[in-house]
């Protein structure tokens, strides 16, 4: 699963790629590369920047730290506007439903999705080279794993809303999560986040952001994994 264009407008990027020999090589290369690009650095000297200049500058890193913070905040909903421009998965909820359109809910979310204050500086291209430098992370350094799925966890509190079908009596169930959602590696983790815990199989294609893809700090707190949503079959848990 590729996007379109990414790859191939970028070969440098991943020529330099191909000589890393530890994930963390490459990480380094490919947020420097990042940095380059898409003019991340911060300025060396005292030089003062300008407020409107330093807010031009958004960044993959700044999304994905919003994201951490607020998901149902403007980063999230870039994030689910990339997913839902990329992949055609629209987003079932962002600070509350996304049911019928047009609602107070849905208009929140197409203001925040395009405002500047994250949607700028070629965003969406940083986005999607995010998306393909993890695909190719995933595939030479196994950071997830051999298979062509990763078992993740998630918690939820309110597991009954997004059943799709089954039970959750029965523990097995398929349940419709949002276009792009957290998952952990960690089943204690999980259950910080909600009284029911889904274990799912998740196809590697479908993740952004796995542990170990970046070097820095972004969303490692809990192991986290973002990865594309919609339905998935689960197997639920309530309770510790």
């Amino acid at each position: 699963l590729h996007i379109g264009g990414a790859r191939a407008g970028n070969r440098g990027l991943f020529a330099l790629l191909a000589q890393a020999e530890t994930a963390g090589e490459a990480s380094a290369v490919f947020e420097h590369y990042m940095t380059m690009a898409f003019g991340l650095a911060r300025p060396v000297d005292d030089t003062p920047v300008h407020p409107e200049r330093r807010r031009w500058r958004s960044s993959y890193l700044k999304l994905l730290q919003g994201w951490g913070l607020d998901a149902n905040g403007p980063a999230g909903a870039v994030l689910k506007g990339w997913v839902e421009s990329r992949f055609g998965l629209v987003p079932a909820f962002h600070g509350a439903p996304l049911a019928r359109f047009p609602s107070a809910a849905w208009v929140r979310y197409l203001e925040q999705k395009a405002a500047s204050r994250f949607h700028n500086n070629n965003i969406l291209q940083q986005l999607d080279l995010l998306f393909e430098f993890s695909q190719w992370m995933l595939a030479r350094f196994g950071l997830l794993g051999a298979g062509p799925h990763a078992t993740l966890w998630r918690g939820s509190h309110d597991l009954a809303v997004q059943l799709v079908d089954g039970s959750l009596r029965e523990r097995r169930c398929t349940v419709r999560l949002n276009n792009v959602v957290s998952f952990t590696t960690e089943r204690e983790a999980a259950g910080c986040f909600g009284s029911w815990v889904m274990r799912a199989r998740v196809p590697l294609v479908k993740v952004l952001l796995a542990p170990g893809v970046l070097g820095g700090t972004a969303l490692a707190g809990e192991q986290e994994v973002l990865a594309l949503g919609g339905d998935y079959e689960v197997e639920v848990a309530y309770g510790p």
